[in-house]
């Protein structure tokens, strides 16, 4: 992701929406869209966004066992460990 954030008024998008969707492809960072001058939207990669999903379901799963813990309930590591290398195999 770049340091720059992608920031374009929607009338760019109205204006060059194939070109905006080939650059957020190409660069695989978000581009955010602004309606009066405020952020209203973003627009990303359908692969920037299956990693972002995929990320904040393991992020789940994580803040799910954090939970499992405090409750003194939970899994054996060694499952934990074979289900994360599943996931990640799946990328």
């Amino acid at each position: 992701m770049s340091v720059i954030p992608n920031i374009i008024p929607i009338s760019d998008l109205r204006q060059d929406t194939a070109g905006i969707i080939k650059r957020a492809v190409a660069s695989n960072d978000p581009i955010i869209i602004t309606q009066r001058g405020r952020a209203s939207a973003v627009l990303q990669s359908a692969q920037a966004y299956e990693r972002t999903q995929h990320e904040n379901e393991i992020l789940r799963i994580l803040a799910r066992g954090d939970a499992e813990i405090e409750a003194g309930v939970g899994y054996d590591a060694d499952a934990v460990m074979a289900e994360a290398r599943a996931m990640l195999a799946n990328e």
